[in-house]
């Protein structure tokens, strides 16, 4: 009877650690500034259409980034005014040869990767192996970037990341989401298996200043000076930008309604308010414990141990 008193005490003392989800940085309805299945033609704007381009049959968009040729893709993004966002999509690594690499960013006019405003995730396939990047050139030109090659502080300095090191796969879908909260001026970025939902690696770095100035979603080679002839070539699948939901109070005592911003025109574009999936406030690998979690474990530890002392009685 001892042992199992103790048993449960150990259990509920477990629970408060490890039963609480994530919580989100960027909860509640959100606007959508853009959305693409790529079910039909995207209609990206490249300057190299023989390898970045819609594939009608798979209903994805090829890329294929090789260094030292400028290349890129893009499609504008109408409405973003230094809110919080996230972004979100999928992707399909097939190769990634030595010395490349594969970028997607929330940018300015240049997409360069030295040039701010520029939020990126990167892929590459170099000194490491075959490791993740987040870079952020700030709208001040500020880079920072940190990457999941443990303790890699000559990249990174003291914020380099310090768990395992962590390599991505090739042939595997992955769900790449990062979220910016402008509150804590925080930028987090998770990679997730698609499939199985489990996340591999995830990190964050300090933004410094608030961003503003991004109006496209591209990939590309910008800014690669690396060996031509060598391609970090897949498949980039459900893109997705959002950002809060506008509200307005009519009354004060009235229910907070949700203001959509106005349709673009454009085809691609896909503007409405959904509930946004939760995302870490910390790093992706702390998260608080709620209050209601914690309040029901202590009470079950606190009636095993009254049990288990009017027994000794």
């Amino acid at each position: 009877m001892r042992l199992r008193i103790l048993t449960l005490i150990l259990m509920a003392s477990l629970l408060a650690l490890t039963c609480a989800p994530a919580q989100g940085a960027n909860n509640g309805p959100v606007t959508v500034l853009y959305q693409n299945s790529f079910s039909s033609n995207p209609q990206w704007v490249t300057n190299n259409p023989s390898l970045d381009y819609w594939d009608p049959g798979l209903q994805m968009f090829h890329f294929a980034i090789e260094p030292s040729t400028g290349a890129y893709a893009y499609t504008l993004v109408e409405g973003y005014d230094k809110q919080p966002f996230t972004l979100e999509y999928d992707l399909i690594l097939n190769k990634v040869d030595e010395g490349t690499t594969f970028r997607l960013g929330f940018s300015g006019e240049a997409m360069n990767p030295e040039v701010g405003p520029n939020v990126l995730t990167e892929f590459t396939n170099a000194k490491y192996g075959q490791i993740m990047w987040l870079r952020l050139v700030t709208p001040g030109n500020k880079l920072m970037k940190v990457n999941s090659e443990s303790g890699d502080t000559q990249s990174s300095g003291s914020i380099a990341y310090k768990g395992p090191t962590v390599n991505y796969e090739l042939n595997k879908t992955y769900r790449v989401t990062v979220d910016y909260n402008k509150d804590q001026r925080v930028l987090t970025m998770k990679v997730n298996e698609k499939t199985s939902g489990k996340e591999i690696w995830g990190y964050y770095l300090n933004t410094v200043e608030d961003l503003s100035g991004m109006d496209r979603i591209y990939l590309g080679s910008i800014g690669d000076y690396g060996m031509m002839h060598r391609y970090a070539e897949g498949y980039l699948d459900n893109v997705r930008l959002t950002v809060p939901a506008e509200v307005e109070e009519t009354t004060a005592a009235a229910a907070v309604t949700t203001v959509p911003r106005t349709p673009t025109t454009r085809p691609t574009a896909i503007k409405t308010t959904v509930q946004q999936t939760p995302l870490p406030t910390t790093t992706p690998q702390e998260s608080p414990v709620p209050l209601p979690v914690t309040v029901f474990a202590i009470g079950i530890a606190a009636t095993c141990m009254a049990l288990y002392l009017n027994k000794r009685k």
